[in-house]
């Protein structure tokens, strides 16, 4: 059973703060990228500019935990100012790093046919 997670999370922002949160988010995927546990990270817009759409993917829950703990929790408060969850859906089993997700109202779904190359 393959043991990487991913996940789609939709955030609402402001018009008005896409700079600044673009600005934000710069440095984070710069950090993100040297993680070894990261197997992509990806950021999409809508054309109003009022939904970001975050594709993440982790080779295992362990990852998922260090990457939060350590790369993300240095702009949790300046993104918590800028944008604000609308959804958060969970591909694959968390293992070890659920209670983490539980903290931004993840939902779980359960793989059951496909594959990942």
């Amino acid at each position: 059973m393959a043991s990487d997670i991913y996940w789609l999370c939709v955030f609402k922002i402001e018009p008005s703060g896409f700079k600044d949160f673009a600005a934000l988010v710069r440095p984070l995927i710069e950090e993100t990228r040297k993680e070894p546990g990261n197997l992509a990270y990806e950021y999409c817009v809508t054309k109003d500019h009022t939904e970001i759409h975050i594709i993440e993917h982790y080779k295992d829950g362990q990852s998922v935990v260090w990457h939060v703990q350590n790369t993300f929790s240095k702009y949790a408060e300046a993104w918590g100012k800028l944008a604000a969850v609308q959804s958060f859906v969970v591909y694959g089993d968390p293992g070890e790093a659920k209670s983490t997700l539980d903290g931004f109202g993840a939902v779980y779904v359960d793989r059951f046919d496909g594959y990942t190359k």
